[in-house]
């Protein structure tokens, strides 16, 4: 029995001991993961250490070159200085040689002036005496040209007096002995001239007209055949063009129609409620209008230029989504879309930015948190020197992942 007992006893004491030595390993494990935690602090503090000292190093050799530069310079004064006036001197002799030299160019350049006004006024007089001269050609050209249409003229009226006579059989000589004498001959002359003069009152004769009126034939028949093609291929345009406007005028009313519809199908999921639609200012498809009504949650249908700053951007991008949602670009580019817009509302454009992602690539600049979370990559830019920057990238997905392993 005493042995029993004394068995208990120590059974109790080992038991005691082994809680105590449980509750130090606990203590134990604590602080070795306080010192872990420690440890890594401390490393991340010595490495952030480190890169300052290899920032200062740099720091130290650039302006131990700048220190070299102004040395050199300092050495470079002083040579310039202990060498004292000589080279002011030197630039004063230089100077006054410019300067003379100056003075010789000035005069040469006058004189030569003074030459080119005496050959210009000479060219003018030249150029006088040639247009004179010219004038006067002209003038020769025009009496060598009468002359030449005179004996013209009466070549021709030789030629029609022999043909006349040839086709009445008759012969010169004879018509010669045949004409009348004296009085006869003056009536037979008055008449002559009074025909003369009745001719002379008929517009001057151009000999050359049946050439002219063939020429300008041929030229009318050209451009006829040419007017004739314009007339075709305006008429073929007009008709592309009526084609044109009629299939435009189509597309666009499915476009407005469609873009209509599905704006009003977003408008409500930005705003949480509310109405939106298009309007045409106008009738003519083409040159009409395009007015957007919209009614927020709460208000009367207005304009969208009587809204606030954060109605306007939420109905814009209704308009750009509902846009995107028809024919999607690429990529589309959000620049401080979210600036004017309240939480909740950031909440619902950042939803409808995560399921219009699915079909276009968005590209957001933005400083709101709440659009920054629907994001799976961030660039931003830091300058942890002075004067430096640089582009830091996160891919959020791969950040998460790695923040749960660590875990």
């Amino acid at each position: 029995m005493q042995q029993l007992s004394a068995c208990d006893h120590t059974r109790e004491q080992l038991r005691a001991e082994q809680v105590a030595l449980n509750e130090a390993l606990s203590a134990r494990r604590v602080d070795y993961r306080n010192a872990r935690n420690a440890r890594e602090a401390i490393a991340i503090k010595l490495e952030s250490a480190r890169a300052g000292l290899e920032s200062l190093r740099q720091s130290i050799d650039r302006m131990d070159q700048q220190v070299g530069q102004l040395q050199g310079r300092y050495l470079e004064l002083s040579e310039d200085l202990a060498r004292g006036d000589a080279p002011v001197k030197q630039q004063q002799a230089d100077r006054d040689v410019l300067l003379k030299n100056r003075l010789d160019i000035e005069q040469r350049l006058a004189e030569a002036r003074k030459q080119m006004d005496a050959l210009e006024n000479q060219r003018r007089g030249l150029d006088e005496q040639r247009q004179h001269a010219i004038n006067q050609c002209d003038e020769v050209r025009e009496q060598q040209n009468q002359v030449k249409l005179a004996a013209r003229e009466t070549e021709l009226r030789l030629e029609g007096l022999q043909t006349r006579i040839n086709e009445l059989g008759a012969e010169v000589e004879a018509l010669l002995t045949d004409l009348p004498e004296g009085d006869e001959s003056q009536k037979v002359q008055a008449g002559l001239e009074a025909l003369e003069s009745q001719i002379r009152s008929l517009e001057p004769v151009n000999l050359a007209a049946i050439d002219e009126y063939t020429t300008e034939a041929e030229r009318k028949t050209y451009l006829d055949q040419q007017n004739a093609d314009l007339e075709e291929a305006l008429a073929t345009l007009e008709k592309a063009i009526e084609k044109i406007d009629r299939e435009s005028r189509t597309r666009f009313k499915e476009t407005f129609e469609q873009v209509n519809t599905r704006m009003g199908e977003l408008f409500p999921r930005l705003f949480g409620g509310g109405h939106a639609h298009l309007e045409m200012i106008g009738s003519d498809w083409l040159n009409a209008g395009i007015a957007i009504m919209a009614r927020p949650p709460g208000k009367r249908i207005s304009r969208i230029h009587l809204m606030s700053g954060g109605e306007k951007a939420l109905t814009a991008v209704s308009m750009v989504f509902a846009i995107f949602s028809l024919n999607p670009a690429p990529f589309c580019l959000l620049d401080e879309v979210d600036a004017p817009l309240d939480d909740a509302n950031v909440g619902r454009f950042s939803d409808m930015v995560r399921e219009m992602s699915e079909q276009v690539q968005f590209i957001v600049v933005t400083h709101n948190k709440v659009t920054m979370e629907v994001m799976t990559q961030m660039m931003g830019v830091t300058m942890r020197e002075a004067g430096v920057s640089r582009l830091v990238s996160v891919d959020l997905d791969r950040a998460v992942s790695l923040a749960v392993e660590a875990s």
